[in-house]
């Protein structure tokens, strides 16, 4: 058993050992943040989305007020062609 192989690591670990402060005020470090100007065009468009209506007041008021007074007509081609089209889509995926 050789024991001055155990002391030669001992002092490898008490050299890695910190040194205390002595007498030093502890200073502390402030984060900071910095946000680039494309996460700032991001906030912004979110915010426009979040304030913007769900419901385009102006294109279903007209619509609204056909199906109230039952003037409001239906092409029966225009609806066969627009079922189709998603039809499609649906077997295309």
């Amino acid at each position: 058993m050789r024991i001055e192989a155990y002391t030669q690591v001992q002092q490898l670990y008490n050299a890695t050992k910190p040194a205390k402060l002595q007498g030093k005020a502890h200073v502390s470090a402030t984060d900071r943040i910095q946000i680039s100007s494309i996460g700032k065009d991001i906030q912004i468009a979110k915010n426009a989305v979040a304030a913007a209506p769900d419901i385009r007041e102006d294109v279903v008021a007209p619509i609204r007020a056909a199906v109230t007074n039952g003037t409001y007509q239906v092409s029966a081609e225009s609806f066969a062609e627009k079922l189709m089209q998603k039809y499609e889509e649906i077997e295309g995926l």
